[in-house]
């Protein structure tokens, strides 16, 4: 997975089948499953020409795509299923938002993928993307990783409801899954937030601060990336009552979509609370600078204080001026420091009683 870059990607025309991501060296694999609630079939190396042997349209069909590098093979599979070059430059340009487009006969879903750095505190972004149509689902990863391993297993053992439903029930548990690595991304900026403020506490050196900033512009790549997907997810949820329903999604599928949509409101006020502790932290760090910039100031001054009747005495005393009787004591010497001794003392018990320090 690629780490987040914060600056605008390559601008492309709408049309342009090119892929923009970074992860040019996987090949492109395919893999299938066809599977209704008595059976399930399963392709793992799956290839274009068996686009017409292999799936199964009395039953659901689930084809995955992993690398997004063969633009040929891409466009054969957006030949082979009708869809829109408008739509295969969304699958490969990573530059885009999140998004849904609700056609006539396709529903197109785009979607970021967040997971926590392993030794930075980037975060690791992948795009996925997925085409709803009657029957058939079609996912497209940037590389082969194991987000969906768990919905295969299901597929294969038969657990849970998975296989009784269409495929738009699996759409919703993909985009479950990949919902729960913003969950994960999240915690584990929580958790370094934590550790991030009890260091501010500790010692709010300038370093702190700019891992403040970092976690910042985090959390708000964050917020960027969901902000679209509760949007997507809110007008499925108005979809559920619409009597022109295309068919694509099930009524009974829109309940798992509605959770979705909580679900990314929930990260959404996770995220605020987040960005109020980091300005806190942030708060704290200047306070902290504040005070001790006071602490130095008033300890100067203090010295500053007791210095300057010392300075007076000593110029006084260094006029040599003839007709200056103390420059014949025999002791005057030691009668100065004495007396310049005693005003030091007099002057801490003064400012100790002010409570100056």
């Amino acid at each position: 997975m690629r780490k987040i870059k914060y600056k605008k990607g390559r601008k492309l025309q709408h049309i342009t089948l090119e892929y923009t991501g970074i992860h040019k060296e996987h090949e492109t694999e395919m893999q299938l499953f066809v599977y209704n609630d008595a059976d399930v079939v399963e392709y793992d190396k799956f290839t274009v020409l068996a686009l017409n042997s292999c799936f199964d349209y009395t039953k659901n069909n689930w084809l995955n795509i992993h690398g997004l590098n063969d633009i040929n093979l891409i466009k054969t599979i957006g030949a082979h299923f009708k869809l829109d070059d408008f739509l295969l430059a969304d699958i490969l340009n990573t530059t885009k938002r999140t998004k849904l487009e609700d056609q006539q006969d396709v529903l197109f879903f785009n979607i970021k993928s967040l997971l926590p750095s392993e030794y930075s505190d980037n975060i690791s972004v992948e795009q996925l993307s997925f085409i709803l149509k009657d029957g058939i689902l079609i996912s497209f990863q940037e590389k082969r990783s194991d987000f969906f391993t768990h919905i295969r297993e299901r597929l294969r053992t038969h657990a849970g409801i998975v296989r009784t439903k269409k495929v738009d029930y699996l759409l919703y548990l993909l985009l479950d899954a990949v919902m729960e690595n913003f969950y994960i991304t999240l915690e584990d900026e929580e958790d370094k937030i934590e550790d991030l403020i009890n260091l501010t506490k500790k010692d709010a050196k300038p370093v702190v601060l700019e891992k403040i900033e970092n976690h910042r512009d985090n959390l708000n790549f964050l917020k960027r990336s969901i902000v679209p997907l509760r949007d997507s997810l809110y007008y499925l949820k108005t979809k559920k009552d619409d009597d022109d329903d295309n068919g694509l999604i099930q009524k009974e599928t829109f309940n798992f979509f509605i959770r979705l949509h909580q679900k990314s409101l929930e990260l959404l006020d996770q995220i605020e609370s987040d960005m109020s502790a980091l300005e806190s932290a942030s708060n704290f760090y200047f306070s902290e600078q504040s005070r001790k910039m006071n602490e130095i100031m008033k300890t100067l001054t203090i010295i500053s204080a007791i210095f300057i009747p010392l300075t007076f005495i000593v110029g006084v005393y260094g006029m040599n001026f003839e007709n200056m009787p103390e420059l014949k004591t025999q002791n005057g010497y030691f009668i100065v420091m004495g007396v310049m001794f005693l005003l030091v003392i007099a002057l801490i018990i003064y400012f100790k009683k002010r409570r100056w320090f």
